[in-house]
């Protein structure tokens, strides 16, 4: 591991030494299965950090606000949203320095406004109609034409047994496993559709407990970190690592899909101002959320920020 987090040794006979707070490892709860954007997590030292995978459903808000977990993984619009709905989290580093999220459509489908008078599925996730409105309507469509059905988190079987003619989904996940699986889609990915460049997933915590726990929590990002130089200095290590971890012998579908995500991991965690300022803008225009999210209150830039 990159990372090592000396014990200090205490002094005064056989008394056991008090764990000084930033040695104790902090918990990062996982938004989903493990897959390929956890791996700098995975490869992090394990000295500072402890991983909680999901349960039935992503409950890392839940954890992290009760206090449970201190650190915890976040699509960026998820965020927007607990914080419109009154839940004072905060953004501390960045994991995925890009946009992830795409319309794949079926092959016959050249560009987004060919989908009116079609059928999108959509998982009943609240981003997926703002994206397919967002995307849409920039190539100059009109979504109303657009029948959406709600299919769950099928997108893949639903695409290859054309049962839908598109679905918004990430297209560095499912989007690989299409191309895994032969279909030989059309892609059509936010940022190229009026997006700014945002970071898709970040990590996060209470305000309470980044008050408590800074230096741990820093401590964690640290770690997470040098997992990230370690998975790009060894990719192999972290398919075998993330195979094992998320129960699957599929190395070639693994390997594709960290191939995918390497290149555009957040370098060194860092948040950029600028760029949330314009994420801001555009998750309140598509209709995300009512209210433009306040980035200061949101994010804290004395963290991982530039």
């Amino acid at each position: 591991m990159l990372l090592t987090l000396l014990a200090v040794a205490g002094c005064g006979g056989d008394e056991e030494p008090a764990s000084a707070p930033s040695q104790r490892p902090v918990t990062v709860a996982l938004d989903f299965v493990p897959n390929p954007v956890h791996a700098p997590i995975y490869l992090a030292d394990e000295a500072a950090v402890r991983i909680q995978t999901p349960g039935s459903g992503p409950d890392g808000l839940k954890l992290v606000t009760s206090g449970k977990v201190e650190l915890g993984v976040l699509d960026i619009h998820d965020l927007a949203i607990a914080r419109a709905a009154g839940t004072d989290v905060v953004a501390v580093g960045a994991l995925v320095g890009k946009p992830l999220a795409a319309l794949v459509a079926q092959p016959d489908v050249a560009r987004p406004r060919d989908l009116e008078g079609r059928t999108v599925g959509v998982s009943g996730l609240p981003s997926d109609p703002a994206f397919l409105k967002a995307i849409v309507e920039h190539d100059g469509g009109d979504v109303s034409k657009i029948k959406q059905v709600t299919i769950g988190f099928n997108a893949v079987s639903r695409l290859l047994t054309k049962r839908v003619d598109a679905v918004p989904v990430f297209w560095n996940a499912e989007g690989v496993a299409l191309k895994q699986r032969g279909l030989k889609a059309n892609e059509f990915r936010v940022e190229e559709y009026g997006a700014p460049p945002y970071p898709e997933v970040v990590f996060f915590t209470s305000r309470e407990t980044l008050a408590a726990e800074r230096p741990r929590v820093e401590a964690a990002l640290d770690a997470i970190a040098a997992g990230l130089d370690a998975a790009r200095a060894n990719p192999e290590k972290a398919v075998d690592v993330i195979a094992k971890a998320a129960e699957t012998d599929d190395r070639e579908l693994v390997r594709a899909q960290l191939d995918a995500v390497l290149p555009i991991f957040a370098d060194g965690l860092k948040l950029d101002r600028a760029v949330l300022e314009q994420w801001a803008d555009f998750d309140a225009e598509i209709g995300l959320v009512e209210e433009r999210p306040d980035v200061e209150r949101a994010f804290d830039f004395s963290v991982r920020g530039e």
